[in-house]
């Protein structure tokens, strides 16, 4: 009788704890973002429509082609890279989204290291 209230108690928590990702919000608009990396604040504002991003940070505009894996998931590959950094794409995921910002993490393909941000609309 224990285990049977115990469990419907546990269906009953976790059925209410539904994480939002209404991901299709956020394929196409105008965003800054806003990631911590080493205790340190870096912001950028892009534009993303569905195939291309422009992003500006510090003064640099930087431009790559995107890929959707699915509503959630998508991979940059930048435009004319400069660097052999630049030259691998990034894997983005969208984890949470609201009605004004989506909480994001990213890493280059193949990499364990991920970082995590904020997107914001503007």
């Amino acid at each position: 009788m224990k285990f049977r209230f115990l469990l419907i108690t546990l269906i009953t928590l976790t059925s209410c704890y539904n994480i939002e990702r209404n991901c299709k919000d956020y394929k196409t608009g105008t965003f800054y973002s806003e990631v911590t990396i080493d205790s340190m604040l870096y912001k950028s504002e892009f534009t993303r429509t569905t195939d291309l991003q422009v992003e500006t940070y510090n003064g640099k505009i930087d431009s790559s082609q995107v890929r959707w894996i699915n509503d959630c998931e998508m991979i940059f590959k930048t435009i004319n890279p400069k660097s052999r950094a630049e030259h691998k794409d990034i894997h983005l995921k969208i984890l949470t989204t609201t009605d004004s910002s989506y909480s994001f993490e990213y890493s280059y393909v193949g990499e364990k290291l991920k970082q995590k941000g904020i997107a914001y609309k503007k």
